[in-house]
């Protein structure tokens, strides 16, 4: 066996003969394993922070941790979630303002709607109302016109009659004196005075 030195102080006896020395208890290895460390260590130590004897630095840093922690959080982060929702509260605020302005300004564009909508109604009202009046007048007085029209052309067919009826009983009048003197002159063979003649005529046609 030859002897070579290990971590923290241990030394390794590596076999080197073919009989093998059996090792003191507790001591020694077998093919490499390190002699003098206690079977705890040698399977690894428990959960460092369940070891008491850490709990002062774990304490320690735990405040540190925190103290940094709670600096970061109030200078940095902080800020920040209070300017985000100050802008956010700033934006609501200002579409609220904007949403109110709009529906103000929609109930002026629906009151305005209504007023244009009934002063049109009223000024329609008043065109027909102005149309049927003036249509009336023009057909009164296309009427009126229409009447003296018809009266003038009744009173010149009239006199056109009257004319007509005058020259037509002249004629008349000739025509019985003639034929009234030629039945006189057939029935007694001698023409009759022509002023007896037409004075039989007038009387018997003025009666």
């Amino acid at each position: 066996m030859s002897e070579t030195h290990g971590p923290a102080g241990t030394f390794i006896i590596a076999q080197t003969s073919a009989t093998p020395e059996a090792p003191a208890p507790g001591t020694g290895t077998h093919s490499g394993v390190e002699i003098g460390v206690p079977p705890a260590e040698a399977h690894g130590a428990g959960f460092p922070p369940f070891d008491a004897t850490t709990f002062p630095s774990q304490l320690i840093w735990l405040a540190i941790a925190f103290v940094a922690l709670y600096w970061l959080m109030s200078r940095v982060a902080l800020p920040r979630i209070a300017t985000i929702l100050e802008e956010r509260h700033d934006r609501i605020a200002d579409d609220l303002e904007e949403a109110g302005k709009l529906k103000a300004e929609s109930e002026a564009a629906a009151k305005a709607y209504e007023q244009a909508l009934a002063g049109a109604r009223g000024k329609a009202t008043s065109i027909a109302s102005e149309t049927r009046d003036k249509l009336t007048a023009e057909a009164e007085a296309s009427r009126k016109s229409l009447e003296a029209e018809l009266n003038a052309k009744l009173t010149d067919a009239e006199s056109k009659i009257a004319a007509t009826k005058t020259s037509a009983m002249t004629n008349v009048r000739g025509i019985a004196v003639d034929a009234a003197g030629a039945i006189v002159n057939q029935l007694t063979g001698a023409a009759p005075a022509p002023q007896a003649v037409e004075a039989a005529v007038d009387k018997a046609i003025g009666s």
